[in-house]
């Protein structure tokens, strides 16, 4: 069984750490590669190849640097069906689902690097009094990203092109869960040594990375548990951070609406990847008028994700026990299984796509993330209530809303979310600027919010010259 290694200043070597642990592979729960578990001595050396590292990267010209992350891109790109394996082989998403993220993924890394080449590093402005004031926005240094393992490849480049483009280096630290695909990324990856270094682990790695004091920025996604000791150790250093964390996303079908393709759109949401996507539908509420159809049409389209062929297994067995904990929550406490709800026999983690009607915010499949492919529905007397339902809660990562009322269409702005979709889940484009509310996070992400992020401005303010 292959042994893991980490890449510090462009050479792959062993762990400095004693500790290591199995990779499962979620369909067969058969070891498929030994990884570290982290160490400080091993995080210690990754940032110092960083540190030494960003002078030259920093200085390279904008458009040199853009030019080698596009190629890396290109390489992404080439080989995402390789890369999807390794994501299936290690967390259990679908090669064919994989595989379209990650090339999606590689084209908005390829956008999100071409926006270095128009954003402001430098501009003057001109005074009144015939001085100006010269605005230089110089890289943060070495700066830190985690990553979470439903998404590693995708999440690792949504993450990487802003700051590289910048003029930052990166130490990357993946999912102790799915380390396979984050080290298949970086042996494609032709980028100077030190510009990307890779340390693997579990909190013993994460922990001092986000503590060392020369981590500029730490860009975490996964728990708001782990998400709030994250921004404790930035915050004390203060040095910036950005976390996006739990969500619960609701979604609103409105009266009016097509039953059948509504519930179909919401199949997907709540199915796709196993329901293991921070954004899944998570709380669906569904107009009295509509309600009928529409939960006839979403228990047969649950029916078209079948355990082990559409739909992976669960990441591991500690994943599918928080399902089922939620789902027998529910149940105890009057739900209704109409479809699913039953852990399947045999190998892997696996557990069918399941609708549940009946629910109420009592239940913890409506108030905590149970991430896995459960859609539970709630009936609701007015799209009003359904507004109000949905921004009821802790986590304000994203929502949905699907109806044919425009003024119902422009009050969705009112759910307390980074990104709400009206009528069309996961909409939009690179144009997209978001910040997480409540316990899902802090700090804007997306188009230019993002170098501002991986970037501190200098002012210059020359007086007009006697």
């Amino acid at each position: 069984m292959n042994t893991l290694q980490n890449l510090i200043g462009g050479v792959w070597q062993d762990a400095r750490g004693a500790g290591f642990h199995d990779v499962v592979n979620p369909a067969t729960e058969e070891a498929v590669a030994r990884c570290p578990s982290g160490s400080p001595e091993d995080v210690r050396l990754a940032v110092d190849a960083a540190a030494a590292a960003q002078p030259a990267w920093a200085a390279l010209p904008v458009a040199d640097r853009v030019a080698r992350l596009t190629r890396w891109a290109d390489t992404v790109a080439a080989h995402a069906g390789e890369l999807a394996e390794a994501e299936c082989r290690e967390m259990g998403k679908p090669v064919a689902l994989g595989t379209a993220f990650i090339g999606g993924a590689a084209q908005a890394f390829k956008v999100a690097v071409a926006e270095a080449l128009d954003y402001p590093f430098e501009e003057t402005i001109a005074g009144p009094d015939g001085g100006s004031t010269t605005i230089v926005r110089n890289p943060l240094g070495v700066t830190a990203v985690i990553v979470p393992w439903n998404f590693p490849v995708p999440m690792t480049l949504g993450a990487l092109g802003p700051l590289l483009a910048a003029g930052n280096t990166v130490v990357l630290k993946p999912s102790e869960r799915s380390p396979l695909s984050a080290a298949r990324l970086l042996e494609l990856m032709d980028l100077p040594p030190g510009v990307v270094n890779l340390v693997l682990g579990d909190s013993r790695a994460g922990a001092p990375l986000a503590a060392d004091e020369r981590i500029g920025l730490v860009h975490f996604t996964g728990s708001v548990e782990a998400g709030r000791k994250v921004g404790a150790q930035s915050g004390g250093l203060l040095h910036r951070s950005i976390l996006e964390l739990g969500g619960k996303d609701p979604v609103i079908v409105d009266a009016g609406v097509d039953p059948a393709a509504t519930a179909a759109a919401v199949a997907f949401g709540a199915f796709a990847n196993t329901g293991q996507i921070c954004t899944s539908m998570e709380r669906i509420y569904v107009h009295q008028d509509v309600a009928e159809p529409f939960v006839a049409a979403l228990v047969e389209a649950a029916g078209a994700y079948p355990a082990g062929d559409v739909l992976g297994p669960l990441v591991d067995r500690r994943q599918r026990d928080v399902v089922v904990r939620h789902v027998t929550d529910a149940v105890e406490r009057g739900a209704t299984v109409r479809a699913g709800g039953v852990v399947p026999e045999g190998p892997g983690f696996y557990y069918p796509a399941t609708v549940l009607t009946g629910v109420d915010e009592s239940m913890l499949v409506m108030t905590e993330e149970t991430f896995g492919p459960v859609a539970p529905v709630a009936v609701v007397s007015s799209f009003e209530e359904g507004l109000e339902r949905a921004g009821a809660s802790r986590y304000g990562l994203a929502a949905t809303v699907y109806t044919t009322d425009p003024a119902h269409a422009a009050a969705a702005r009112r759910i307390p979310a980074g990104v709400v979709w009206v009528n069309q889940w996961q909409g939009g484009g690179p144009e997209r600027l978001y910040e997480p509310a409540g316990d899902s996070g802090m700090g804007a992400t997306g188009a230019r919010a993002a170098y501002d992020a991986a970037t501190r401005p200098t002012s210059i303010h020359l007086a007009p010259l006697a």
